[in-house]
């Protein structure tokens, strides 16, 4: 059956969305910081479950842990392989209150972890221990940005699931609050020439490899949701590659395809609609970029069944 899309413009939900967004690079760094460095960066993301968002399993010693966001229930969980569990309700609440209950409840169960507070790819960042100023928590708008991303995901893991070669698995980067996947060509890239805001060792790491990703961002000040793609290093020619989709652009300032939500959401086939932006902004860099020949994976079943 279909995905359900739910509405949800940047608009009515920004003050939660940003709050949220600080929330989840608390969880983020603390992963990052206890967990075994893997290429890409891919030791740091968050992961869409069947209730939210969770880290998945992170090293403490001989035992692990978790932390978990509950879009179900509304509640932030921490669970470790001793059988211990913590947990509390997501409410309104400034990131600085939030911030000290994490690592309250780190401390009660003896996780011991250390990391910088103050949150990345944000401009004028505010430690989280100092951030009063964003305390806003709509259940009802978060519930529904989690239907997006569980729907998203889907679709993503499903393009990726039709690739035969390298491919990342579906992440979600509290740095730009952001749901993407990346297929690779096998190739050494050039040297990234950097991003603002980004160190440039941590973005050269990240882009060391030719690669093509696409994914979902909510939507912030001077955008609304919209699915995106790009490819790196950018082939000659891959910003005039026409799409099938007539609601698809080119961005010149982001360097990227884009699909917006509500054209995607509202077309008469949106999981269709999504898988041919992705496909096709796929093969416009591959194909320009003389990637080699990897082929599609003939044993996946595609989505565009589903139309």
């Amino acid at each position: 059956m279909p995905h359900h899309w739910p509405q949800l413009a940047w608009s009515d939900w920004s003050d939660t969305g940003e709050t949220l967004h600080m929330w989840t690079q608390v969880v983020g760094k603390i992963r990052m910081a206890k967990s075994h460095p893997i290429n890409h960066w891919w030791h740091v993301p968050l992961y869409v479950t069947a209730r939210g968002l969770g880290t998945s399993p992170i090293p403490d010693g001989p035992r692990m842990f978790e932390i978990d966001f509950d879009f179900v229930d509304h509640a932030l969980r921490v669970n470790t392989t001793d059988g211990d569990v913590l947990e509390f309700e997501l409410r309104p609440m400034t990131v600085a209150e939030f911030y000290g209950r994490v690592m309250s409840a780190l401390e009660e169960l003896h996780i011991d972890v250390s990391f910088t507070s103050t949150p990345s790819e944000v401009a004028d960042p505010v430690p989280f221990e100092k951030d009063k100023q964003h305390a806003a928590y709509d259940p009802l708008a978060v519930t529904r940005f989690w239907q997006i991303l569980f729907a998203a995901a889907d679709v993503l893991t499903e393009f990726r699931s039709q690739f035969a070669g390298k491919a990342s698995p579906v992440h979600f980067f509290w740095g730009g609050f952001d749901l993407a996947v990346s297929l690779f060509s096998g190739r050494n890239a050039p040297p990234h020439p950097g991003a603002p805001g980004l160190p440039i060792g941590m973005i050269r790491e990240a882009y060391s490899h030719e690669c093509a990703s696409a994914g979902f961002w909510p939507g912030g000040p001077t955008s609304d949701a919209t699915f995106f793609a790009y490819t790196y290093p950018e082939p000659p020619g891959y910003a005039e590659a026409p799409l099938a989709l007539k609601e698809a652009f080119y961005s010149k300032d982001l360097h990227e395809f884009l699909l917006p939500y509500d054209a995607m959401r509202t077309s008469e086939s949106p999981d269709a609609a999504l898988m041919s932006f992705l496909r096709s902004t796929y093969e416009a860099g591959s194909s320009r970029g003389n990637w080699p020949d990897l082929r599609w994976n003939p044993a996946s079943p595609s989505l565009l069944r589903r139309g």
